[in-house]
């Protein structure tokens, strides 16, 4: 892995490093430094959700009386950070070690409690022991916007100290397939599409999946069973990583709301918040903590940013989970609503996996721009909406049809008409002189027939999305 690599690398430097390891909650931040350093870390402390000074510097107690196996207990507790910092520096001066120390900091923005002093100690630690030892500094953080603010962005004494860093991203389906080989798991790829559209590729969901068990089982007994693991960790997920999380719900709820983006305005609309920088803040932490995407629309300026919720378990829970006991998934997938659901979940996975999309349609090495159009039409014009282009530099623009169907999908008269008219209405828009492909994306590829052959450019089957 790419991650495993950068670690060896900084692992073997002759420097003082420090690395860090942001992405979504429950994404296996902690299971990557844990795996590949097993018994090589030195110290790790872990922060803990919403507790008090006080508790945060027991846990530090704690955590360290058990790598110094009791050799300190004279020098606990700690009053304060800058104490709990000088006596970790201590320990470490007394390791007889030719190999690089390693420290690892988890939950490093649930350490730093209001007026508790921990980001001055950090950066005191920092600056005057760790800069100049042959050291590694693991600082972890499941809320990104905040790791980003606080530490890499920071403008004070740790400003530019973050030597490496890495964005830790959900499994593509590649990895998902990888992962449950890995536990024994043997589903079809179709299926694991399913799962994929539900929990998206989130280890800790994953391996809650059982061996002998269809995608629809998984699904209801994890996300709709009384103690299913997803029944009710959507508020939890949320309130750990943001302060007065109501807002990023909102947010949320709103583009869940809608199987097409947002433009700002229509978020505001939708939530009734206040516009200014409070709500372009709330955007940047939902995007930087992977919940949500922001792209332009074809030929458009940046104020126009459309935003779509392209977490999967969000857009599921929203969707089918919340507020509904004693339902049945196979019950639930019978209903008009997964068909619109399935359809833009789909488009998500599609859009997160534009390079084996680009792939397939063999453009790897073209430049090209991904972006979607929507335009409402009026009384006496058609609108359209097309959610994913792939604008080419060799004149050619692949529009792009996402569809999820259990079987071979069969271009109808009247939904081949519906894509002349997307076609038309996108060539008078834009006024554009580039070829343009219509692009079919389904699992099992489409039937040829009357309507098909000849219209449809190119197809893409979820084969090639692996």
């Amino acid at each position: 892995l790419e991650e495993q690599q950068l670690l060896e690398d900084i692992y073997n430097t002759n420097r003082a490093d420090m690395l860090a390891i942001t992405g979504r909650r429950r994404v296996g931040k902690t299971y990557l430094v844990r795996n590949y350093f097993l018994d090589q870390l030195h110290f790790e402390l872990n922060g803990i959700l919403n507790a008090s000074l006080q508790q945060q510097l027991q846990n530090f107690d704690i955590a360290f009386k058990k790598f110094t196996k009791n050799k300190y207990a004279k020098k606990l507790p700690v009053a304060n950070w800058i104490e709990a910092f000088e006596l970790l520096t201590k320990y470490l001066d007394n390791i007889r070690s030719k190999k690089k120390l390693v420290i690892f900091i988890d939950e490093l923005p649930w350490l730093d409690t209001h007026r508790s002093g921990f980001m001055a100690a950090f950066d005191w630690f920092w600056n005057t022991w760790a800069s100049r030892k042959n050291i590694l500094v693991i600082i972890c953080g499941s809320a990104s916007s905040w790791m980003t603010n606080k530490i890499i962005n920071n403008r004070g004494g740790l400003h530019n100290r973050v030597t490496k860093r890495i964005h830790l991203r959900p499994f593509t389906l590649s990895e998902t397939e990888a992962y449950l080989k890995f536990l024994h798991i043997n589903l079809s790829r179709y299926q694991i599409l399913e799962l994929y559209m539900a929990m998206g590729g989130i280890p800790h969901y994953l391996k809650e999946l059982k061996r002998g068990q269809s995608a629809a089982q998984n699904i209801n007994r994890i996300c709709f069973a009384k103690n299913g693991l997803l029944a009710n960790e959507f508020d939890n997920l949320y309130n750990a990583l943001f302060l007065n999380a109501k807002q990023h719900i909102g947010i949320v709820e709103a583009l869940a709301s809608k199987s097409k983006g947002l433009s700002r305005a229509e978020i505001l609309t939708a939530t009734k918040q206040a516009d200014g920088g409070t709500f372009s803040k709330l955007l940047n932490e939902l995007e930087q903590s992977d919940f949500i995407s922001s792209s332009q629309p074809f030929q458009k300026v940046k104020k126009e940013t459309v935003y779509r919720l392209t977490d999967e378990y969000s857009l599921f829970y929203l969707r089918f989970i919340k507020n509904k006991k004693n339902i049945n998934w196979q019950q639930l997938a019978a209903l008009p609503t997964y068909k619109t659901w399935s359809g833009y979940a789909f488009e998500n996975i599609c859009l997160k996996h534009i390079l084996k999309l680009k792939e397939a349609l063999g453009i790897t090495s073209v430049y090209t721009e991904v972006s979607g159009i929507f335009y409402k039409g009026g009384p006496k014009e058609k609108g359209a909406q097309i959610d994913l282009l792939i604008d080419r530099q060799d004149s050619v623009i692949n529009i792009c049809e996402a569809k999820f169907y259990d079987k071979p999908f069969t271009v109808t008269k009247a939904y081949a008409e519906e894509l002349r008219n997307k076609l038309a209405v996108f060539q008078q828009k834009t006024n554009t002189r580039k070829s343009l492909f219509l692009t079919l994306i389904s699992p099992y590829g489409i039937v040829p027939n009357q309507h098909s052959i000849g219209f449809v450019q190119q197809e893409v089957k979820m084969d090639h999305l692996f």
